[in-house]
């Protein structure tokens, strides 16, 4: 073989060697994604882009014609199977998830199309799950969005210094989507509420209900007064007397961030308390 010609065999098999060590580079996870610790991917599948937040919403279906919003922790991850392998069918990715919830004592909620939505219930917490498929089982999509508010550390102290200097404090109380039930996470927040009264047998307030602007201008008006009613009702039980409280309820009329995005819309819905 002549010099030209093995010049040209060796540049050859070095692109070669090159294109192969470029798909098995393009084949391994994306730079900081990982699986999530409970639900782990399909055999031969590689992480393509995820995103996730310790606050967020997401729409699950629990039949195929009503959803829920719900809100929480949550993750999305896109997986793509490997090249050179046995191909799952979408139908196998999806019994995998539903197996594998199944397992944890959890169930389906709801299946259609390429489509599954499951949720497990435990300790007191959900998972929800959507598990979302395409291209004849070379790729599908998981949400998993975990319950627990955006828990906010605050102390009677941090709330009188507050109502001194600006007149109101905001409170992140957690409450069942769309409804008026305080979840267990926030009830600290109302025990330093009744604190800080009790503290300061003077003090009146007026509890001020804001939601963000998801829904009709109206029902959002009503849900937050009955919020700040379940504030002020929950106070009235500590032994705070109730002509010291009052409910206002503002809608979406007051926010405090931007509701294009998830992160604003958490911010705004919020109960305020306001010194009299």
């Amino acid at each position: 073989m002549n010099k030209t010609k093995a010049s040209g065999l060796i540049l050859l098999l070095s692109a070669s060697l090159f294109c192969l060590a470029g798909v098995a580079l393009a084949q391994e996870d994306a730079e900081g994604c990982q699986d999530h610790p409970v639900l782990s991917r399909m055999k031969n599948f590689f992480i393509t882009n995820c995103v996730s937040s310790d606050f967020d919403s997401a729409e699950f279906y629990v039949t195929p014609e009503e959803t829920k919003t719900v809100e929480g922790k949550k993750l999305n991850i896109s997986y793509e199977v490997k090249e050179g392998v046995t191909v799952p069918s979408e139908l196998q990715i999806r019994r995998n998830y539903i197996n594998a919830v199944k397992s944890l004592g959890g169930s389906v909620l709801c299946e259609f199309d390429n489509f599954v939505f499951l949720k497990v219930v435990k300790n007191g917490r959900e998972m929800w799950v959507s598990v979302e498929t395409h291209d004849n089982g070379m790729t599908y999509y998981l949400v998993i969005l975990e319950t627990g508010g955006m828990v906010q550390e605050v102390t009677a102290s941090d709330m009188l210094a507050a109502l001194n200097a600006d007149g109101f404090i905001a409170l992140y109380i957690n409450f069942d989507t769309g409804q008026a039930k305080i979840k267990p996470e926030s009830q600290s927040i109302v025990d330093q509420i009744a604190v800080l009264l009790k503290d300061n047998p003077d003090l009146q307030l007026s509890v001020e209900g804001h939601t963000d602007n998801v829904g009709s201008a109206a029902s959002n008006k009503t849900l937050s007064e009955q919020r700040a009613k379940a504030v002020v009702a929950a106070l009235v039980v500590k032994g705070v007397a109730a002509g010291r409280l009052s409910a206002v309820g503002w809608g979406a009329e007051k926010p405090v961030a931007d509701n294009r995005a998830e992160e604003g819309r958490a911010k705004n819905r919020r109960v305020e308390i306001v010194k009299k």
